[in-house]
């Protein structure tokens, strides 16, 4: 309690003590910003040399993040071997990871909520990681409890206190209460409907989704014209809803389409014998131990793509590699390439994306820049009484979403010495192109401010005494935004349907990021290859 008395008795003294304090305790952040390197030879081919070495494979897998390794787990796993993965700018892309020595740390995507049985895709590969050990294919899988998250989940920070659970409710009035129960007991009846074909409504992957007109309606609207539409007016309900938003797709509700918001509540329906039903899974390094494993096996390449030709026998794939900043590059003779890119970068690199129905200027969706900090800190911060830190924390304001704590999994009686606190922010204040111009400009002392914007708010200037060091990481273009009418994306639908020797396997199929349609795309692209023999 003595820190606490501290900072009781310095915030008397006032502001200018505190400011002073924060001058005194510098932190020097280090910035990254994945593929903003070879992002310039995309957009310039002509600075790079002509390849010299060839290789040749039956497939190539062109990029690293979670559509690609599934590909490659699911083609290794049926036999196929000839297999080359080129791992793009960044390894694991969204779902990469960084340590500070044995502490492990998300720099993108942190959880994976138990899958539902439409995900049977995401079940095989949680079997075959062992992270389900027994029952995968039943209504109740039984999962490793190290994996399955811990209490307490969440908490927020709500008129200066912090409460169990992300949505406002102490010293809420019992309007605005009623309102919170309205809205749920909606979601839970919308969870039950099932079309005339039996599908369910809003499913995980969004493939096994009803396609009736009526529920297609909704995507011609916004999710905050849909809830002012059917009545609701709580202030706190709609603060929670926008976070959600923010949150999953990177964009404030009127923004998002309605079907894309309330697919967020009703797709997640997974249960486990061994936990509650929606319960979450999670890892000190985010996804990241997830895509470790999935890449077991598969024979990958350093390299960029950067440019795609059809052949006679299949594709051409030219590639950069930066050798201490100088490029060099190579081509992969494939039979088959799985395009396992964001379709932004796709569109540089296949110049006659065109003939495959994807128009650029029409199809391409808009993509929402985020802010990932991870603090390494020398000690936990002292918090405020009967408020234990829980695993993701959040804080009543914007843009901030919280931060999320990476040995929140440690079961150890004795805590960690030293913890990272992985702070996010979407920079949804701000229009996706005007926040990615700031981000190019803004100072490291800039980004710092707006990264630990949430936990100076929860633990005042005091904060930086605790804080080691900072890795900053830059997501320009993080994931599609789902905006009002993204359902009826006819390029997308084009992509997604393609059979030949250019397959497309990327979340940007789907229209939003999450891991369960990732992976599925890159399953079902393996799927196409397996077929044809």
């Amino acid at each position: 309690m003595k820190r606490r008395s501290f900072l009781l008795s310095a915030g008397a003294i006032g502001a200018a003590t505190a400011a002073g304090m924060w001058r005194w305790q510098e932190i020097y952040p280090q910035i990254n910003a994945p593929g903003r390197i070879a992002g310039h030879y995309l957009r310039d081919h002509s600075r790079l040399p002509v390849p010299t070495e060839f290789i040749e494979t039956e497939v190539a897998i062109l990029g690293s993040g979670i559509a690609g390794l599934t590909a490659g787990w699911k083609l290794r796993k049926e036999g196929l071997q000839n297999v080359l993965m080129v791992s793009g700018p960044e390894l694991y892309g969204n779902a990469a990871s960084g340590n500070f020595g044995d502490l492990a740390y998300p720099t993108g995507a942190h959880y994976l909520p138990v899958p539902s049985v439409e995900s049977f895709h995401v079940r095989e590969i949680l079997s075959d990681l062992g992270i389900i050990l027994k029952n995968p294919n039943s209504e109740r899988p039984y999962y490793d409890e190290r994996f399955l998250l811990h209490a307490p989940e969440e908490r927020l920070l709500f008129n200066g206190r912090w409460q169990e659970n992300l949505i406002p409710t102490e010293g809420v009035p019992q309007i605005e209460l009623d309102e919170h129960r309205r809205y749920f007991n909606e979601i839970e009846r919308l969870r039950q409907i099932r079309d005339a074909s039996g599908k369910r409504i809003f499913a995980l992957p969004s493939t096994f989704s009803s396609r009736e007109p009526a529920w297609q309606e909704l995507d011609k609207i916004s999710f905050k014209a849909w809830l002012e539409k059917n009545g609701y007016i709580s202030p706190t309900l709609h603060w929670y809803l926008n976070y959600c938003c923010r949150d999953d797709f990177g964009a404030r509700y009127e923004h998002v389409s309605a079907w894309a918001g309330l697919h967020y509540f009703c797709s997640r329906a997974g249960k486990a014998e061994n936990a509650e039903s929606g319960a979450w899974l999670t890892w000190p390094g985010g996804l990241g131990p997830i895509a470790e494993k999935l890449a077991t096996g598969v024979l990958r390449k350093d390299g960029t793509v950067y440019k795609l030709v059809n052949t006679a026998s299949g594709v051409d794939v030219y590639c950069f590699v930066l050798d201490q900043g100088v490029p060099k590059t190579y081509i992969v003779r494939a039979k088959t390439a799985i395009c396992a890119m964001p379709l932004m970068v796709a569109s540089h690199v296949i110049p006659f994306i065109r003939d495959f129905g994807f128009d650029p200027q029409l199809h391409m969706p808009t993509y929402a820049p985020w802010l990932v900090a991870n603090f390494l800190m020398n000690d936990f911060p002292v918090e405020l009484p009967d408020a234990p830190l829980a695993w993701d924390n959040v804080v009543y304001q914007e843009p901030g979403l919280g931060f999320v704590v990476s040995t929140h999994q440690d079961i150890r009686r004795t805590p960690p010495a030293k913890t990272v606190f992985s702070s996010y922010v979407a920079l949804s204040n701000l229009t996706p192109e005007a926040a990615r111009r700031w981000m190019d400009k803004a100072t490291p002392d800039e980004l710092l401010d707006l990264a630990m914007a949430d936990l100076k708010a929860a633990y005042g200037w005091e904060f930086s005494t605790y804080v080691e060091r900072v890795d900053i990481t830059l997501r320009a273009h993080a994931m599609p935004i789902p905006a009002p009418q993204f359902r009826s994306n006819v390029g997308l639908q084009s992509l997604r349907e393609l059979t030949g020797s250019i397959l497309f396997a990327h979340s940007d199929l789907s229209g939003f990021s999450v891991f369960e349609e990732a992976s599925w795309w890159g399953y079902r692209a393996a799927q196409t290859i397996l077929k044809k023999g």
